[in-house]
């Protein structure tokens, strides 16, 4: 049995889509980020981060979208959501994930989390006004050069895909119109035709 502490609404949606397209045997714990639940000793406990997601394993705990991701690929290679026979192919995978975390994601913290680096108003509103060029700029460079289609590496669906579909599913809130990135917009909208996107979906709603 595998553990998720997820946030609705947080990047952790990718980790809960792969574990559904895995077969995986899982429970799925919420933290209210409005109740600050992330930062109460009981949960800094379990992620002393206090971030999400989180996932707990018969070996311990695990943070870090990508590494979650690739840990639930490997977990389960029946189910084929990465490959795990090729090297250089999984380090592209590890590549565009990697990418998500550390360009894109940090772009969407900026304009809503600006006080992680800085302290002064003037500052953190300057970080608010250029995030929805720095998301649109990323954006544009999976549009045009990594989504290779119809799914991110190709024609075979991967743990990179369900990382994709949360951070797109970011981008009107983030000020970004998704018409502008026709190739991301098929694919979210794809993506929310699986079962497995919808029943994350349905769970974290719930």
């Amino acid at each position: 049995m595998l553990t998720l502490y997820y946030a609705a609404g947080s990047c952790a949606l990718a980790t809960h889509i792969a574990l559904i397209d895995a077969g995986a045997d899982y429970e799925a714990k919420p933290v209210d980020f409005a109740a600050n639940q992330q930062r109460t000793p009981e949960y800094l406990a379990v992620n002393p981060k206090g971030r999400v997601p989180a996932l707990v394993t018969p070996r311990g705990i695990l943070t870090e979208s990508p590494a979650l991701l690739a840990y639930v690929a490997q977990s389960f290679p029946a189910a084929k959501l990465a490959p795990l026979d090729d090297a250089h192919a999984f380090a592209e995978v590890q590549a565009f994930n990697s990418y998500i975390a550390t360009t894109v994601h940090v772009a969407h913290a900026h304009g809503r989390r600006g006080y992680r680096w800085a302290d002064e108003p003037e500052a953190i509103a300057a970080m608010k006004r250029k995030a929805p060029q720095v998301m649109a700029d990323s954006f544009a460079l999976i549009e045009d050069g990594m989504l290779r289609g119809p799914w991110v590496m190709g024609e075979r669906y991967s743990i990179c895909d369900p990382y994709l579909f949360t951070m797109a599913s970011w981008l009107e809130a983030d000020g970004v119109d998704p018409a502008r990135f026709p190739k991301i917009l098929d694919h979210r909208n794809r993506m929310m035709e699986r079962p497995a996107a919808r029943q994350a979906l349905a769970e974290q709603a719930a």
